[in-house]
């Protein structure tokens, strides 16, 4: 019989990463980010074998201080990017990077609600630790969307936490990432991997996968087919 997936407590309590608009919050984020162990790995695989050399315009949603736009850039420098962050704070440390930049933007927005009609069509669109914070039933809407976004053969990238199977599990995850019961976040709600799989697949994206993983650190995406 398989353990069903550890559920936090919050992930009944309608909560997903309000409390990232809190200032310090906010400035504490990057140095949190850079001591996550093996994330770097990941960011590799997404850079050297996933990415499009055509692609021309990107979005990055949750984009924080604009770290993954910053990847991207360092492998596709030409494209344009948008990023999206609820965090006035992070949109503001964002532009603040990127301010010799004209072809990347930034503007607050709750993942939510639903992604603005105006940002036009995009051929990627990335995120990373910012999708687990929401519901599940918002995640799986939310991957319509993106679907929809995308123009030809557009690809979608997720670097974010999962569910592991079992307290058991769990607690070895959070062990070796150095953490415990007080760096829970209280707007985690992490989905199981397989669940994520089927959710991009009833979106429409072909070529499902999950890419890399390393305890409840994955990366998943698929691409759409014109």
């Amino acid at each position: 019989m398989t353990a069903a997936p550890v559920v936090s407590l919050w992930q009944h309590c309608g909560v997903a990463g309000t409390e990232w608009v809190d200032v310090e919050r906010a400035e504490a984020w990057p140095s949190f980010r850079d001591g996550l162990p093996h994330a770097g790995d990941a960011e590799v695989m997404l850079v050297e074998h996933l990415l499009d050399d055509s692609a021309q315009r990107v979005l990055d949603l949750g984009t924080g201080d604009g770290h993954l736009v910053a990847v991207v850039l360092r492998r596709l420098p030409t494209v344009s990017v948008v990023g999206l962050d609820l965090s006035a704070a992070m949109v503001q440390a964002a532009q603040a990077r990127f301010a010799d930049l004209e072809k990347v933007s930034f503007r607050q927005h709750d993942l939510m609600q639903p992604l603005p009609r105006e940002l036009g069509r995009f051929d990627l669109v990335v995120s990373a630790l910012a999708i687990h914070h929401l519901p599940d039933k918002r995640k799986q809407t939310l991957f319509n969307e993106v679907f929809k976004l995308l123009r030809g053969e557009g690809r979608f990238y997720d670097l974010d936490c999962v569910a592991s199977r079992s307290s058991e599990l769990h607690a070895l995850s959070q062990s070796s990432f150095g953490f415990d019961a007080r760096n829970e976040d209280p707007s985690d709600q992490p989905a199981r991997l397989h669940d994520q799989l089927e959710w991009l697949t009833a979106a429409g994206f072909q070529h499902v996968e999950c890419h890399w993983k390393w305890m409840e650190l994955a990366l998943v995406g698929g691409r759409k087919s014109p």
